[in-house]
């Protein structure tokens, strides 16, 4: 295949199939196989945690939110397996979970 001059071919991004869908547990998947400083960030909710777990025997790290610890345990129990999931911590995020991913409100310019 040639690419068009003037313009380098474009790749394709891989994009991870999971097994699972994280809305059939209540989930939402934030970082997906992602790296210890991003998951780190103090602009991410304060429901978020970090999980590890192990898949085609490398170890990854998501950030995933939730209201409660058991169904992001399920989830990745339910995906990955018996003895995948090594941990569920804590994230460090700071901003409260109604107001994470919220645009602020635009004023409107007063009439002189």
């Amino acid at each position: 295949m040639t690419a068009p001059v003037g313009k380098a071919p474009v790749k394709s991004e891989k994009k991870v199939e999971r097994k699972f869908d994280p809305k059939d547990y209540y989930c939402e998947i934030i970082f997906e196989r992602t790296t210890k400083e991003k998951s780190e960030d103090k602009n991410l909710p304060t429901d978020a945690f970090n999980v590890k777990y192990v898949a085609d025997g490398k170890e990854y790290l998501d950030v995933t939110r939730s209201e409660k610890m058991v169904n992001i345990f399920d989830m990745y129990y339910d995906g990955y397996g018996k003895d995948a999931l090594l941990s569920i911590d804590y994230g460090a995020g700071s901003i409260r979970p109604n107001l994470w991913g919220a645009k602020p409100v635009e004023k409107k310019k007063r009439r002189k």
